[in-house]
């Protein structure tokens, strides 16, 4: 395990009362100025930054899937495991019980999480005006349908059955739509496992998944199986968003700034770095008992595919987002999601604080480099 601050933060040397009035630490040398005994060598950002960002406590993240190899996910796990989090003079705390995070975030109980995409966060707003989203991770929807392979076209479904996970989706539904499928003739079935084997079997013709997962699995198994994938129907989506509490981010602006350039600093680290990355996120599943939830060819199987949902956009450095970004979903959560009061996109995502992470090159800005 790497970690900058070999546990600095955790036996108190970089808290607030132990810094001196005449430290100062430089953000460009990522260290004390000449002269100052250091406090720390490895935290980069000078001492009324790091007061700011110990101040506030612990930060309380929860992963919405466990210890998935997933953008908004990973990320976090990873910035804590390199130090960037310590870095920065920031206490993080990760659930990664993978349950309420949107209702513990909007409660004040934590201050992240992460959704699937941006219409599950459009969908959540109905019922939370707490939340604000800060970074989306990709501008390609992340589900898919699979089928068995007598499924030819979507078409097909007509008399058969479609499993889901939680609910349709909308984009499933316009998928559907898109494909001249009369959804009154195919048989919607809640899901109560993630096996994807019950499609090749049968048990099922087809189930709306994650196209990362459960068809990779499939493919890995050798099965047969048939794929529709938003894109072949010229439905756009977006992948996986960063949500924060907005009174947390109201009040402590710079602090969530600095959470997320940590996180995002881990990401290119798992662009970068792919098997050791996916060496160590699988580590600490096995370590935190979701080994078999996570195993590692599974996990190299899903980041192999959603590090390029991460590159999807080139216009558009990870995590950035932009409402016209957002637009196609909208669209979708409205004619599909039997919402009529979705909050305007401006109330519901800030779209200045990820991109001001970056640099005019698209580089993300990190103290010290």
């Amino acid at each position: 395990m790497i970690n900058l601050l070999e546990g600095a933060r955790r036996s108190g040397l970089i808290a607030a009362g132990a810094l001196t009035a005449a430290l100062t630490l430089t953000a460009c040398a990522g260290g004390p100025a000449p002269g100052s005994d250091p406090v720390d060598e490895d935290v980069l950002i000078d001492q009324a930054a790091c007061e700011r960002n110990a101040d506030v406590g612990t930060i309380t993240y929860i992963s919405g899937y466990g210890y998935s190899a997933s953008a908004g996910q990973l990320d976090v796990f990873l910035a804590e495991e390199l130090g960037y989090f310590d870095a920065l003079c920031l206490d993080v705390e990760i659930n990664a019980s993978g349950a309420n995070g949107q209702q513990l975030v909007s409660s004040g109980q934590a201050q992240f999480t992460a959704l699937g995409s941006a219409s599950d966060v459009m969908l959540a707003a109905a019922n939370s005006r707490n939340l604000t989203a800060i970074a989306t991770y990709g501008s390609v929807s992340p589900f898919s349908i699979f089928a068995n392979e007598k499924i030819k076209s979507l078409k097909d479904l007509e008399g058969g059955t479609l499993g889901y996970f939680i609910n349709l989706t909308p984009t499933a539904s316009k998928m559907l739509d898109q494909a001249g499928v009369d959804v009154s003739k195919v048989e919607l079935v809640k899901m109560t496992n993630y096996d994807p084997t019950v499609v090749p079997r049968g048990q099922v013709d087809a189930i709306v998944g994650y196209a990362s997962n459960q068809p990779q699995t499939l493919k890995a198994m050798g099965e047969p199986f048939n794929e529709f994938l938003p894109d072949d129907l010229g439905v756009q989506g977006t992948y996986n968003v960063m949500e924060v509490n907005s009174e947390f981010l109201e009040k402590n602006r710079e602090v969530v700034a600095d959470f997320m350039r940590a996180t995002l600093k881990a990401l290119d680290f798992c662009l970068t770095d792919k098997d050791e990355c996916i060496d160590m996120i699988s580590e600490l599943a096995a370590e935190n008992n979701q080994g078999e939830a996570f195993p590692r060819d599974q996990q190299e199987r899903t980041w192999g595919v959603e590090s390029t949902w991460v590159r999807s956009n080139p216009d558009l450095p990870p995590g950035v987002q932009t409402e016209e970004q957002w637009q196609s979903e909208y669209e979708l959560v409205q004619e599909y999601g039997g919402l009529t009061d979705l909050p305007a996109l401006s109330e519901m995502m800030d779209t200045e604080l990820v991109a001001g992470l970056y640099d005019d090159n698209g580089e993300l800005i990190w103290p010290g480099e």
